[in-house]
C-alpha cells in the first residue's frame, strides 16, 4: 500500500500561482510514476501531469502545457506541482496518484489515490 497526502490548494485570484505537494508514505518503492489529475464541478477526473521517479521524465496534459511544472524529491517521497498563469478554468480538486507504470496518463494506469486538494481561480 501507497499513501499518498495532498497539500497547498487554495484560492488564488486569475493570474497567480499555487505549488501543490504530495507527500507518499508506506510501500512507495512499488510506484515507478507519480501523477496529478484534477476534477472540476460535473466533470470527469482529467489527466494533469506525470513524473517518473528514476529519471524525471516528465508528462502533460495540453491545457497545462507551459503553465504548469511537476517535479519530485526522491529524498522526501515528495511531489510537486508548481502551477503559473492560473485560469478559472483550471478550478478543480486536485489529487495526487501512485502508478507502476512507467508512463502513466490515464487514469486506469494508477493504483494509489489521495483524497485531493481544492484549488480555486477566481476572476
Amino acid at each position: 500500500q501507497v499513501q499518498l497526502v495532498e497539500s497547498g490548494g487554495g484560492l488564488v485570484e486569475d493570474g497567480g500561482s499555487l505549488r501543490l505537494s504530495c507527500a507518499a508514505s508506506g510501500r512507495t518503492y512499488t510506484s515507478e510514476s507519480m501523477g496529478w489529475f484534477r476534477q472540476a464541478p460535473g466533470k470527469g477526473r482529467e489527466f494533469v501531469a506525470a513524473i517518473t521517479w528514476i529519471g524525471g521524465r516528465t508528462y502533460y496534459a495540453d491545457s497545462v502545457e507551459g503553465r504548469f511544472t511537476i517535479s519530485r524529491d526522491r529524498t522526501k517521497d515528495t511531489v510537486y506541482l508548481q502551477m503559473n498563469s492560473l485560469k478559472p478554468e483550471d478550478t478543480a480538486v486536485y489529487y495526487c496518484a501512485a502508478s507502476r507504470r512507467v508512463r502513466a496518463t490515464a487514469e486506469f494506469d494508477y493504483d494509489y489515490w489521495g483524497q485531493g486538494t481544492q484549488v480555486t481561480v477566481s476572476s
